[in-house]
């Protein structure tokens, strides 16, 4: 796995303990498997980052930290995958999610003006939750159960790779 890439933009556990703004967590933050690359922990930060992404929420990170904890998922990894579902991505994200759950509802399609507010959102809010809500669920339980299983095979082949390459190399010197 390409730990060192990883470690490179990840910050450093202990500038995360000392963060005033996490201090209430306490000792919960110094589990080793939340900060350490290994096969397990990795695939499931994949799967909570993707389940949470998907969700149509508020405050997503704090929710990905308070899911990756107790399971010992890589809290770096999982926080940072919910930024797949950004401004820039969330309308299509959403709008993919709330398609998904009328098809799966039988629910007709309510109409979306090309220029939303907040005022059509809050009224329309009573026809669309329940779609996009079981869009939302069904996209993030199938990309968390893809993102965990893509990342223990890729594991798997990188570290079989690793072994092959230095059998060579032994073999080479004998």
């Amino acid at each position: 796995m390409p730990r060192r890439l990883l470690k490179r933009y990840m910050p450093s556990p202990e500038r995360i303990k000392q963060s005033k703004s996490l201090r209430f967590m306490g000792t919960m933050l110094h589990d080793p498997n939340l900060w350490h690359l290994n096969r397990h922990s990795v695939a499931r930060a994949m799967a909570v980052g993707l389940f949470v992404a998907m969700l149509p929420i508020p405050m997503q990170m704090l929710l990905s930290a308070a899911i990756a904890m107790p399971l010992r998922a890589n809290l770096p990894i999982s926080i940072g995958l919910v930024w797949l579902t950004n401004p820039v991505t969330m309308p299509a994200v959403f709008f993919t999610q709330y398609k998904i759950g009328t098809l799966l509802l039988g629910a007709p399609e309510r109409s979306i003006p090309m220029e939303l507010s907040l005022t059509w959102l809050m009224s329309e809010i009573h026809h669309i939750w329940q779609p996009l809500l079981l869009g939302a669920l069904l996209t993030g339980t199938v990309l968390a159960i893809v993102g965990y299983a893509a990342t223990m095979l890729y594991w798997r082949i990188w570290v079989g790779r690793n072994w092959q390459k230095r059998k060579l190399r032994r073999r080479r010197h004998i």
